[in-house]
């Protein structure tokens, strides 16, 4: 059984930095491709990045890009979001999302497997 942990939300100030963390168990990711989605109030959960777990490559959106940055750790199985430069309109709920796949997609519904869920504030 696959399981998504996240960890590292908070309130912050605007220009801050969080890093946002996601212990992954129950399978070797080697084949996976890791995301990190976001759901803001009333809104849509949208993509925010992407790794390929076993090349490493990234994928980001526009609207975070520059500013974060997603890795992993194999030998902590673990995900991380760090975030800097922090806006107002980036909280939410943070959610991290595994996908037994090597291809790595923006779209929610593709990915298997979901964590709970950490909330991200940041204040003006």
């Amino acid at each position: 059984q696959v399981q998504l942990v996240e960890a590292g939300g908070g309130l912050v100030q605007a220009g801050g930095s969080l890093r946002l963390s996601c212990a992954a168990s129950g399978r070797t990711f080697s084949s996976y491709v890791m995301g990190w989605f976001r759901q803001a109030p009333g809104k849509e959960r949208e993509f925010v990045a992407a790794v390929r777990w076993s090349a490493g490559s990234t994928y980001y959106a526009d609207s975070v890009k520059g500013r974060f940055t997603i890795s992993r750790d194999n030998a902590k199985n673990t995900v991380y979001l760090q975030m800097n430069s922090l806006k107002p309109e980036d909280t939410a709920v943070y959610y991290c999302a595994a996908r037994r796949s090597v291809i790595i997609t923006t779209t929610s519904n593709l990915y298997d497997y979901w964590g709970q869920g950490t909330q991200v504030t940041v204040s003006s």
